[in-house]
């Protein structure tokens, strides 16, 4: 069911595709009503000569995904088509936050006879130094302003050290065709980061790459649990029984630190005299009078992205890396990496417009995916559900009305305050089931007097389980009943990596 919210002064409605039974949050909806004083702000700048040059600034269109709830600022599920500027907090400060999806050659059976081996070769691998992920500030630096495509051209500088040894050039290069922008964004700087590139020859480490980060990100194994779309799952080489890998992470500090970049720059070129917006949401106008800003802005933003992309490919080297030294080699073959928080630039009839999305997948039909290997299937669309309940694989529809969009996840029913407090019952049957593997081991003798410990890991447990989040069925219902995306696969847990 939509949910119709109304918007004052806005030239078009705000389409919702919300939970018929359960209301938008009201957080949320007063931070969604806080945000369109955006529309105050754009006036205020066409009043300044020059700013838009003759292109008047629009909100075209405003859509919300099923998982909406409050983020900062900026609600999580929101999708916005501007034309004539850009907002920055409309994609977060986790730049590139987004998922990647390999289907594998596993055994579960296996996996759950080898839990414990795996289970401490993960802790080891993920958590307690043993990434091994040396590389030259000539690496990073292509990195940074080339993406996966940089990385494509300086990994011989790693000379297969460490978790390079799984990098094949020849499979990365056919990998980059199943990567949202190839993962690729073209900058034009590396602006603060010359101290994290280091030296320009010399192979070192750094505690940033390889990382999964908090809050909702993870690492999942799963199997296959059901088939909806034969001809699609066959295409994507998903069998019922199959174990895949989910991995939800993005650019950790390196997005904090663009994302602070990204509103020193808007604050910067505000008009002097002018009065600033109360929301603190500031846009940056396409315009050659701030060239300057426009140009660093994709630049800072590119970086973070590509970073992200690179976190996401090591963090699949690393359980590979798992895999084999406990199950034997194995074959992980990539399905797809998307972002969730990014700004696409994309023309529609003829005119240029920015899609921002925050905590919203992509969509894409046949026809957006024209030229690619999805073509005749729609873009992959990874919808996780929260830590222990299914997953979900779709394809996408490529439905203008929802700006060619989908939801990132099930979405917050619960604060983090909330979900930690009570819900003992909940919780103790949740874990009896459930196999997460932390940086803390609970059962280590040595923390067992440790209750300051133990309640700090048990409430980061508890933020994250089921009963904090909406019911991913029913909001995988809403996609399929408004043609946002149609499901391919449900997807069950095996066991789910968090920092």
């Amino acid at each position: 069911m939509e949910h119709k919210i109304e918007w004052k002064d806005r030239r078009n409605v705000i389409s919702c595709y919300l939970l018929e039974e359960t209301a938008p949050d009201k957080n949320a909806v007063a931070e969604l009503y806080q945000m369109t004083a955006l529309e105050e702000t754009l006036e205020r700048l066409t009043s300044v000569p020059g700013r838009f040059q003759g292109v008047e600034p629009q909100i075209e269109k405003l859509i919300l995904t099923p998982d909406f709830h409050k983020g900062a600022g900026i609600p999580i599920g929101t999708v916005m088509m501007t034309k004539g500027f850009v907002v920055p907090q409309a994609m977060g400060n986790d730049i590139n936050c987004g998922m990647r999806f390999y289907t594998t050659d596993l055994s579960e059976e296996k996996i759950h006879e080898k839990l414990p081996e795996l289970t401490s070769k993960i802790r080891h691998i993920f958590f307690e130094g043993g990434r091994q992920i040396p590389m030259t500030g000539r690496q990073r630096e292509a990195l940074f302003r080339y993406g996966l495509e940089g990385l494509l051209e300086t990994h011989h500088d790693s000379d297969k050290s460490g978790l390079w040894r799984y990098y094949q050039p020849e499979i990365q290069e056919k990998w980059l065709n199943r990567t949202v922008f190839r993962g690729s964004l073209k900058t034009t700087d590396t602006e603060g980061l010359e101290d994290f590139i280091g030296s320009y020859d010399q192979l070192t480490y750094d505690d940033q790459i390889g990382t999964i980060g908090g809050g909702n990100h993870f690492l999942e194994v799963q199997r296959v649990a059901e088939i909806y779309d034969g001809q699609t799952a066959n295409a994507w080489n998903l069998k019922k029984g199959a174990v895949v890998v989910m991995l939800h992470t993005g650019s950790l500090t390196i997005g904090h630190h663009s994302g602070l970049l990204n509103r020193k720059i808007c604050q910067d070129i505000y008009p002097v005299g002018l009065m600033h917006p109360e929301n603190k949401i500031y846009p940056i106008p396409e315009s050659c009078t701030v060239q300057n800003a426009w140009t660093r802005f994709w630049s800072v933003s590119g970086n973070a992205a590509n970073f992200g992309f690179a976190n996401r490919l090591f963090l699949g080297f690393m359980i590979q890396e798992v895999f084999s030294q406990v199950l034997g080699a194995c074959d992980m073959e990539l399905l797809y990496d998307a972002p969730h928080n990014f700004i696409w630039k994309k023309q529609v009839d003829g005119e240029d417009y920015f899609i921002h999305r925050k905590g919203a997948c992509c969509a894409g039909g046949c026809e957006q995916m024209e030229g690619t290997e999805f073509a005749y299937y729609g873009e992959p669309v990874m919808i996780p559900g929260s830590m222990g309940s299914s997953s979900y694989l779709l394809r996408g529809l490529g439905n203008a009305d929802s700006l060619w969009s989908a939801s990132h996840g099930a979405g917050r029913k619960k604060s983090r305050g909330d979900a930690i407090k009570g819900n003992d019952d909940a919780f103790c049957h949740f874990m009896e089931k459930f196999h997460v593997i932390t940086p803390i081991d609970p059962d280590r003798n040595d923390l067992k007097g440790r209750q300051d410990i133990l309640k700090k890991w048990e409430d980061t447990i508890r933020a994250e389980a089921p009963y904090a989040y909406k019911d991913i069925d029913e909001v995988i219902a809403v996609h399929t009943a408004h043609d946002m995306a149609a499901p391919v696969a449900r997807l069950e847990p095996v066991f789910t990596v968090k920092s």
